[in-house]
């Protein structure tokens, strides 16, 4: 330690907004502290929330030099900013031209305050370090970045309701079958592909044999690749047919790729009903097991929204993601064992475990065919993976979206 704060004392003018701090500054480090040689107290003033600095403040000057051991009173004073947020001020000793001493691992006297509504409120003063703020700015921008996705959602949860009732009825407007083409496209997509792999090629799966026991196995894989396609496909171009909501400064704009997200629950919950039914009418009735969706269901939509919120922003940048998109899902579904069974993939079955898609599939027919509980071993990695997938697909968004209006 080479400086100590001995009592000190801050009070607040409310009419001014003006911060007075008194205290005695000790010299604890081996050398004199010199007036003539720059040796100043003086502040800095931090935005608390991203850490940037507002005011490099005034120097207050010893009246005479501190030697070893030697203290004086220092006085000085600041503004609180008018705008609301909340601030840290960092009092600390300097030199001019050579450094300030705090970023050289030197206690700081911490001055902390909150400007709302044009009220201001001081923190109880304290002595600290750099390091030590530093460390509590990351924890706090790591609690930040994981509740702030919820709250987004949670928040704009009436807005994301209109504008996913609007992208689902507006899609199909003026079509002859309206909004049953929800329902439509994905089940002809699903009979595309059972024509051509249960038919065409005879693909069977073992220990359910038979066209009945292959449409199971194959719907029971689609139900999640549909949901998260309709998310991870259009959200590229997401932000671009959305230009005049982006513009708007009061518009939430990161829940535009979330609403594709809740577009393609929709159409699975659909789609879940229909496969219940297809599996009454086959003569396998519908599993008690079936109430472990939502164990699965969570995590695909958070997984789905990171990858959305993802490919949105980066949409905004590079406007051929679309295309390539879809040509790394299409890659991307035929690497997972959906239209064929898991067996023929024993070869690839260290990457299958990576894929997070193959789990959520994995844990559909388990659920819907096998009448277990998805595998615990997998499924917590899969909870893990997509919390991290959504954090930091809503930080990138939240970190480039204000660059979207110059770009579209």
């Amino acid at each position: 330690m080479s400086a100590a704060y001995l009592d000190p004392r801050v009070t607040l003018d409310a009419a001014t907004r003006e911060v007075h701090a008194e205290f005695e500054i000790r010299n604890e480090s081996s050398e004199t502290w010199r007036a003539a040689e720059g040796f100043g107290i003086g502040y800095h003033l931090f935005d608390a929330d991203t850490g940037t600095l507002i005011i490099d403040g005034a120097r207050t000057h010893p009246e005479r030099d501190l030697k070893p051991g030697e203290s004086a009173r220092v006085r000085m004073a600041f503004d609180v900013p008018e705008e609301s947020g909340q601030y840290q001020v960092l009092i600390s000793p300097m030199r001019e031209g050579v450094c300030w001493y705090y970023e050289q691992g030197w206690p700081v006297l911490l001055v902390e305050a909150e400007s709302r509504g044009g009220a201001v409120a001081l923190a109880p003063v304290r002595q600290t370090t750099a390091a030590a703020l530093r460390r509590r700015r990351e924890l706090r921008a790591v609690g930040r970045a994981v509740v702030y996705p919820f709250r987004t959602i949670w928040r704009n949860r009436s807005l994301i309701r209109v504008m996913v009732r609007r992208d689902i009825l507006g899609r199909y407007r003026g079509s002859f079958g309206g909004s049953f083409w929800t329902v439509m496209n994905p089940l002809l997509l699903i009979l595309t592909y059972f024509f051509v792999f249960g038919l065409v090629l005879g693909q069977e799966v073992p220990g359910d044999p038979g066209r009945f026991g292959f449409a199971r196995y194959l719907l029971a894989g689609m139900l999640p690749w549909l949901a998260f396609t309709e998310g991870a496909a259009r959200a590229p171009s997401v932000v671009l047919e959305h230009r005049n909501f982006v513009k708007k400064l009061v518009f939430a704009v990161e829940t535009l790729p979330f609403n594709l997200v809740v577009s393609g629950l929709v159409s699975e919950f659909f789609a879940v009903i229909l496969y219940c039914g297809f599996l009454v009418a086959s003569g396998r009735g519908v599993p008690v097991t079936v109430f472990w969706l939502p164990v699965l269901l969570i995590p695909q939509v958070m997984f789905t929204a990171g990858v959305s919120w993802f490919l949105a922003a980066l949409g905004a940048f590079v406007k051929d993601l679309g295309q390539f998109i879809g040509f790394l899902l299409t890659i991307w579904f035929f690497l997972t064992p959906i239209c064929y069974p898991e067996a023929k993939m024993r070869a690839m079955a260290p990457f299958l475990s990576k894929n997070p898609i193959f789990i959520l599939v994995r844990g559909y027919r388990s659920i819907l065919l096998e009448h277990h509980a998805p595998a615990f071993g997998s499924l917590w990695k899969l909870w893990l993976l997509s919390l991290i997938v959504f954090v930091l697909g809503h930080a990138w968004f939240y970190k480039l979206r204000k660059s979207f209006a110059d770009m579209i």
